[in-house]
């Protein structure tokens, strides 16, 4: 973050200050265990917490001030709101820099593409992306905030769960590339259906600046719906996909289920043998490979880069080999339709052989469609014949996925909550087991798969 006095806060913010005069050196955190020196902690009140109950801890640890609501027992600057105050000095911050803004969205694979562009990006130049999943009116502003006069590229994940989101995000951040990733059953409910989330996802692209002023528009040409966006864009447009200017060719996933294949750019083609488990991450490599290549890094730069590229985001396909021989597949985070058929695949060709276990929770945000998504998910689990289905959950979606396996003449285990899948687990895994959870954050199967990376004592 570039060093901000209080009184410039509180001016660009609106707000007033309390306490001694300071300077504010370090990033903007809205977590007071996240605090480093200098920095600025955001007391933001949520449904369960109120942010400046921990303001003591934040000075403790080394905050030298706090944006809040109300005044606290230290140097402060008080606003009316303070995730509007927190989005205007993000957008303060943002137009004293002069980065390449890349802004990215999608229904799947959003924070990988992220954590893989970045890794590219770091190659070529000082680098800020979104760090986990921060892509919402909370987690973009503080993203920017990290930004410094010498960051040369801002990779900013946006995500929509309402018509606007989007347009909100990225008038705070006037992204120059905009990359959209997909279009999928995510937010059904509050997007309006497929066409709705197709149209929130081209609020990005609506946004960018005119082709002669560098606004370009990245798009999977693979997905049509996204393709459909060239037409409403200002800016230049560069498609990647199987058939587009960024592609692959001569695509082979070996027996750990990491995918190789030849990286085609207009600069030239290099070999890519991914690090990151599943043929689904071509689609993620080629978008990144997209913005790598409008930014002008060659091909063999962008295909060393994500040959090296590793997992950064908890809880996304992330592989854990316990010492007594089985495997963990922790993909809790999040989960829709697209995504868990991908995750099922992928664990499908990991296993080769060995006992394949899915422990399934909801898929959130499906609408009236929910039993229909859930059941299709139970019939691939079916069709991918894995050993046993535990199917974490009561409501109309797990129970249409618990029926749907059994009638594919899976074994499946259908119980209440996390406790219960637990206590089965335990005394069900054996060595070689390959065991995959995923579901829809509000399901919470995070906490079950941490408990399940370390063997039962």
């Amino acid at each position: 973050m570039i060093p901000l006095t209080l009184a410039e806060i509180a001016q660009v913010t609106g707000g007033t200050v309390h306490g001694p005069a300071t300077t504010v050196t370090g990033p903007a955190v809205i977590d007071s265990r996240e605090v480093t020196p200098g920095s600025l902690f955001v007391a933001i009140v949520g449904e369960r917490s109120d942010g400046h109950d921990f303001a003591p801890g934040a000075y403790d640890a080394g905050a030298v001030a706090v944006l809040g609501s109300r005044p606290v027992d230290g140097p402060c600057v008080v606003v009316d709101d303070v995730v509007a105050a927190l989005t205007e000095l993000a957008a303060f911050v943002r137009d004293g820099l002069d980065p390449v803004v890349i802004g990215l969205t999608g229904s799947v694979g959003k924070t990988t593409t992220k954590d893989l562009l970045a890794q590219i990006l770091e190659n070529e130049g000082p680098t800020v992306a979104t760090d986990r999943s921060y892509n919402n009116e909370i987690g973009l502003p503080l993203t920017i905030l990290r930004a410094d006069r010498d960051t040369r590229f801002l990779v900013l994940e946006m995500g929509a769960g309402r018509p606007g989101d989007i347009t909100h995000l990225a008038r705070v951040a006037r992204p120059r590339l905009g990359l959209v990733l997909n279009v999928a059953p995510a937010h059904l409910r509050t997007l309006g259906g497929l066409a709705g989330i197709a149209k929130a996802k081209s609020e990005l692209v609506r946004a960018l600046p005119d082709l002669e002023v560098g606004g370009l528009a990245l798009l999977n040409a693979d997905d049509k719906a996204v393709a459909a966006m060239a037409d409403v864009t200002r800016a230049g447009v560069l498609f990647y996909g199987h058939d587009a200017d960024i592609r692959p060719s001569d695509v082979t996933l070996d027996a750990e289920g990491h995918v190789s294949f030849v990286l085609h750019t207009p600069s030239g083609e290099a070999p890519v043998r991914l690090r990151l488990p599943g043929e689904h991450q071509v689609a993620n490599a080629l978008a990144a490979a997209s913005v790598a290549t409008a930014v002008g890094v060659p091909a063999d730069r962008i295909a060393a880069a994500l040959g090296s590229a590793v997992p950064r985001s908890l809880h996304r396909f992330q592989v854990i080999d316990r010492p007594d021989g089985v495997t963990v597949i922790d993909d809790a985070y999040n989960a829709n339709p697209a995504s868990m058929r991908a995750a099922l695949h992928t664990m499908s060709a990991m296993a080769t052989g060995r006992r394949t276990i899915a422990v399934l929770g909801e898929m959130t945000g499906q609408a009236d469609e929910t039993a229909h998504h859930h059941a299709a998910i139970g019939k691939m689990v079916g069709d991918l014949n894995i050993a046993i289905l535990v199917v974490v959950g009561t409501g109309d979606g797990p129970t249409a996925l618990a029926a749907a396996a059994r009638r594919a003449n899976i074994f499946t285990h259908a119980l209440p909550d996390r406790a219960a899948a637990l206590d089965l687990l335990q005394g069900l895994l054996r060595p070689s087991d390959v065991v995959l959870i995923k579901a829809s954050s509000e399901a919470a199967l995070t906490t079950l798969a941490e408990s399940l990376r370390v063997p039962a004592k």
